[in-house]
């Protein structure tokens, strides 16, 4: 009876984890095969980036990080799913919060090119070296196995964010150094 509380904890923890990894993969199946239907439109960058953060505020706040959309000059419209760019958001941003230390900041920001625009989402955590930055968006791929399995997560997101975008005729790419944070930027088309 005294151990009860503790393995029931254990299961609950792990079905969590386990019901994560199951939406995730079918979420990815669905993308990569093209089976997922999209709703292309015009999408207010502003307004996604809006939800998303007000989302995630309580999480960044228990860390006391700094959880912000950037003042652009002006409103961005870009060619995507809502849903879908929601769904980069959010991994980018959750994934921002994860790996930055108490007291840092997460940024969600914006530029407008000619014919795109480019999203980013910067934080002052922990970096990601040189040798791991080309293999982040695959499958499962984790920089340190042991780290990433105690915070959570599926090792799908990024994988993620790389197939929506690029379902959206969009990419995405990193900027990191080890020990001062990463910008991941998504690249899609201007409406």
């Amino acid at each position: 009876p005294q151990h009860g509380p503790e393995f029931v904890a254990n299961i609950e923890e792990q079905a969590d984890r386990l019901h994560e990894l199951i939406r995730d993969l079918i979420q990815l199946a669905r993308v990569e095969s093209g089976e997922e239907t999209f709703e292309i439109s015009s999408v207010a960058v502003q307004s996604i980036a809006n939800a998303c953060v007000q989302h995630y505020q309580p999480v960044a706040a228990s860390k006391n990080i700094e959880l912000t959309v950037g003042t652009p000059s002006s409103e961005a419209k870009v060619t995507a799913d809502a849903d879908g760019l929601r769904s980069i958001l959010d991994n980018l941003v959750e994934n921002a919060i994860k790996y930055t230390q108490r007291d840092g900041g997460v940024e969600v920001g914006w530029d407008i090119g000619k014919s795109t625009v480019t999203i980013e989402v910067r934080d002052t955590g922990i970096g990601i070296s040189p040798i791991h930055q080309d293999r982040v968006f695959e499958r499962f791929y984790r920089v340190e196995r042991g780290r990433s399995r105690d915070m959570g997560g599926t090792g799908l997101g990024l994988s993620i964010v790389k197939h929506l975008a690029q379902s959206f005729g969009g990419s995405v790419s990193l900027v990191s150094r080890e020990g001062e944070g990463s910008t991941f930027r998504v690249v899609l088309n201007l409406a």
